[in-house]
């Protein structure tokens, strides 16, 4: 089986971005032809879904055909309208009779400070991400939904650091694999889970040019919730955030044991990143099921902690700057 460290390491998904580089934002397509059961978790409190309730238990539609990830704040939700174009025009759907109607769940960040706040995701840009999609390695980074991703915005936008999207897989053996995909643009900021250092986040506001290979200084959201300047700051936080994303395996699971999975592998964000689930950010995971060998879903939902929390590293290390935020590899450069 190939191995490539991404989600499409997983049989029968495709990825596709598609992004604006001037406007600073993207969106980020999943797309499953043969259909998936799928199932999703949403924590925090500034959600932006579309399609959510119908991949929940006891409700009427088996699988779905497609994940759009997008920029934009609440706009940014028209990039489904994209996929469900060009899913239709392969004929791939739910069958209702009359049509086959594609059922593509979605969820949003919000990258509208930092970039061209009147340019966002639409339907032509979904329906681009659809053309682009491959089953080839997942370009990380500034691409796609994490065209606008920033981390740290305690202090907002301009004291963040450069986030993006990211991907990972593992094979835990018997041709069962698990691949995420995660757009991170939370308001906390994001450690590495092994040594507890931060790699991106809210950038300090006390100290002058960082000289080259001097170890960023940043804030700490944690600690600057405490002060008075953090708690005066969140009113500007408020919304601005959410980190959503894609779990996937090839083993066989059930709707119920699809949400379960959403629900266990979220655990992978408070791994990798702090705080999480905040009522700033709408934090989102999708769980999708390609496969057809059973294998306990606390066993999937175990190693797919793990794969999250990693593709949230990777996010953060292919990060570039854009929209005069620095990323990870730039602070050499940056006042701050």
């Amino acid at each position: 089986m190939r191995k490539n460290g991404t989600i499409t390491d997983v049989p029968g998904i495709k990825v596709g971005h598609a992004q604006d580089f001037d406007a600073i934002t993207g969106c980020t397509v999943v797309i499953c032809e043969k259909g998936a059961v799928a199932g999703v978790d949403q924590r925090g409190g500034a959600p932006g879904t579309r399609e959510t309730d119908a991949i929940r238990p006891l409700h009427l539609v088996s699988k779905i055909q497609a994940v759009m990830l997008a920029g934009g704040s609440a706009f940014g939700l028209d990039a489904a309208s994209g996929a469900m174009k060009y899913l239709e025009e392969k004929g791939i759907g739910f069958d209702a009779g009359v049509a086959r109607v594609p059922i593509v769940p979605s969820a949003i960040l919000f990258d509208l400070a930092i970039g061209k706040s009147n340019i966002r995701p639409d339907a032509a840009m979904g329906y681009q991400a659809c053309i682009n999609a491959s089953e080839e390695v997942v370009a990380q980074g500034c691409v796609g939904a994490g065209t606008g991703a920033i981390a740290g915005n305690a202090l907002g936008p301009k004291q963040a650091t450069k986030s993006g999207i990211g991907s990972a897989s593992i094979d835990i053996g018997g041709g069962v694999i698990i691949g995420a995909l995660i757009a991170v643009n939370p308001f906390g900021d994001v450690y590495d889970p092994s040594n507890g250092r931060i790699l991106a986040g809210t950038r300090s506001i006390s100290k002058g040019l960082i000289k080259i290979g001097e170890e960023p200084l940043f804030a700490n959201t944690k600690s600057l919730m405490k002060t008075f300047l953090g708690k005066t700051a969140l009113s500007f936080a408020s919304s601005h955030n959410t980190v959503i994303g894609v779990v996937a395996t090839n083993a066989a699971l059930d709707r119920e044991e699809a949400n379960f999975l959403a629900q266990m592998a979220q655990d992978g964000f408070p791994l990798a990143i702090r705080p999480t689930h905040t009522l700033f950010d709408g934090d989102t995971l999708f769980a999708l099921s390609t496969g057809s060998a059973h294998v306990d879903v606390n066993i999937i939902g175990t190693f797919a902690v793990d794969v999250v929390a990693k593709a949230i590293v990777n996010a953060v290390n292919n990060a570039v700057s854009l929209g005069n935020i620095p990323s990870l590899h730039e602070f050499s450069k940056v006042t701050v």
